[in-house]
């Protein structure tokens, strides 16, 4: 042995040479699993034979307790191992019979996994969440999620513990090495082709006898046909008249005959109907002309409208829009009740969408063609306040029950309109003069002011630059307030406009009761606005001035005016 001391002696070249020349023969590879033969059994150690390798490789026996392999094996038999490392420190070599299990069954189950075949399993442990389910093959742990355990709940699965039966693979993950499967899928699979071979009895146009009623949802009723087949009739399929729940029709364990409508073999459902069973009502159509009155019978009352029948079968939304002329916020169940057999106008036919509109107050005369017809704009009538809100009053119009509206800014010609409806409660009548009628939009407008002479009429033959005299009611530093003589309106002068010359725009100079001459600067009577102005006075009297005394020499006894001074600059021209 003392040759293979020294490895650069020719005796030991020719040995590791030799030795590598061989375990090329095995193809011995780090991570590869191989086989290797039982020599010898312990009560810790179970040693192994692999052709190729220097030493004997060697197992713990917990290992293969764990794997519950201890008693299975034998000496002379093989075992598959994970060859981790030809040599170690300790110069041992290190393989693994569970990795190798592992690998192997993991390569089992991705074959499966990517060919979509069921594997062999069996169910040997609850835990949170599902089970634990062990490869048959492989002996590999998977789990299973109590929602993949069957098809319907099950409170016992203990008939299910450690019985060899079918798992899908529903979920790899190689990185963690964790398998998830499902028994639920497979029983599924096995309904699935038994469920398509009975729909394929089934063609549309079928009329099934005798379907007895299984239960019912928010959208349909579901039937089952024969014991072999549950099939869905829709909501809208029940009956041609209105139905907002099954439970309004049919009873559990009531039997009714079916129409097949629709068979979907990808989906593996049947559609059926009821009312595909009897005549149509809506052919009748035909019978009903628009804008003509009918009697209907509400056969349901919603917060959006009632539901109408034209005749047993054809119904129809009666909207709240189409209740009233008049009353826009009323509850319909305040005017009618289910059973009630009311007048309507057909107001619309539309074959293609079957939709039929109806209304209630066409049935009657509108209240605003009747009051405009009686009190046309400009006629003076009685109301009575039944209502108001910050801005305005609402004015019930004699018995015609038309609330017509009354703008603050139509209170009044003097006051501030805000201030004016203060003065004003529920239950006053008042005479007011209709403003505006717009019978399409059910609109009535009328004003109080308009009722009384306008003030603002003073302006009439008033025109623009023409001279008045007012009485001065007070001043502040914005400017005064005056009022023309034989007029009841105040109007404001700027202080901008008291003055050419700015040191003497001075609204201190004047005193409350003083008269004097103003000009009218602006002037509009659809705007109901006046500008008056002592500054265009002042300029209209100068211009007059220098036309009439514009001599040359006028204007020296006069030096500390305005006036003076602009007669020498013409004088000088």
């Amino acid at each position: 042995m003392e040759i293979y001391k020294d490895l650069n002696n020719p005796a030991s070249k020719e040995f590791k040479e030799l030795l590598n020349s061989q375990l090329s023969k095995v193809k011995i590879e780090e991570g590869k699993i191989i086989e290797g033969k039982v020599n010898k059994i312990t009560e810790k150690y179970v040693f192994l034979h692999v052709e190729g390798l220097k030493s004997e490789p060697v197992l713990d026996i917990n290992e293969l307790k764990s794997m519950g392999l201890s008693e299975k094996i034998k000496v002379g038999e093989t075992i598959p191992v994970l060859l981790e490392r030809l040599e170690d420190k300790m110069g041992e070599v290190v393989v693994s019979a569970s990795k190798a299990q592992k690998i192997k069954g993991w390569d089992i189950l991705v074959e499966a996994y990517e060919k979509n075949e069921p594997i062999m399993g069996r169910i040997t442990s609850r835990v949170k969440g599902g089970c634990i389910v062990e490869h048959i093959d492989t002996g590999s742990l998977m789990f299973l999620p109590g929602s993949q355990i069957s098809d319907k709940p099950l409170k016992d699965i203990s008939h299910l513990m450690n019985e060899p039966q079918k798992f899908a693979l529903i979920k790899l993950d190689k990185i963690r090495g964790n398998a998830c499967v499902s028994r639920k899928e497979i029983i599924s699979s096995f309904k699935k082709e038994d469920k398509a071979k009975i729909i394929e009895k089934y063609k549309v146009g079928d009329i099934i006898k005798g379907a007895e009623v299984k239960g019912y949802s928010s959208f349909g009723c579901f039937f089952n046909v024969n014991g072999e087949l549950d099939v869905l009739v829709h909501l809208q399929e029940i009956s041609y008249s209105r139905v907002n729940h099954p439970d309004e029709v049919f009873s559990i364990g009531e039997k009714h005959d079916l129409k097949v409508i629709s068979v979907d073999k990808e989906k593996l459902q049947v559609g059926c109907s009821v009312k595909q069973l009897s005549p149509d009502p809506f052919e009748h159509i035909d019978n009903y002309e628009l804008n003509k009155i009918y009697q209907v019978k509400v056969v349901k009352i919603m917060d959006f409208g009632a539901f109408c029948e034209l005749e047993p079968g054809l119904t129809t939304l009666l909207h709240t829009s189409e209740l009233s002329w008049t009353k826009k916020n009323i509850s319909i169940k305040k005017m009618f009740r289910v059973g009630d057999i009311i007048d309507c106008v057909i107001t619309e036919i539309d074959k293609e969408k079957r939709r039929v509109a109806i209304s209630h107050k066409l049935a009657q005369e509108n209240p605003f063609e009747t009051f405009e017809k009686k009190y046309p704009v400009g006629t003076l009538v009685e109301g009575e306040i039944v209502n108001k809100n910050e801005y305005s009053l609402f004015v019930k119009m004699e018995n015609l029950d038309i609330d017509a509206f009354l703008h603050c800014n139509d209170l009044t010609y003097l006051n501030n309109g805000e201030e004016e409806l203060a003065k004003y409660k529920i239950g006053d009548k008042i005479k007011v003069k209709v403003l505006e009628i717009k019978s399409t939009e059910q609109k009535v407008r009328v004003g109080l002011r308009q009722t009384k002479q306008d003030p603002f009429d003073w302006f009439k033959d008033k025109k623009k630059n023409q001279t008045i005299t007012v009485k001065i009611i007070s001043s502040d530093n914005k400017g005064l307030i005056v009022r023309p003589e034989g007029c009841e309106m105040d109007f404001n002068i700027k202080k901008s406009q008291i003055a050419i010359n700015p040191a003497d725009a001075r609204p201190s100079r004047f005193t409350g009761g003083e008269r004097i001459d103003c000009a009218i600067a602006e002037l509009e009577f659809d705007k109901r606005k006046v500008l008056l102005s002592i500054k265009l006075l002042e300029e209209i009297e100068k211009k007059e001035a220098l036309e009439k005394y514009g001599s040359e020499g006028s204007g020296k006894n006069l030096p500390f005016s305005s006036l003076s001074e602009d007669l020498k600059k013409k004088d000088k021209k």
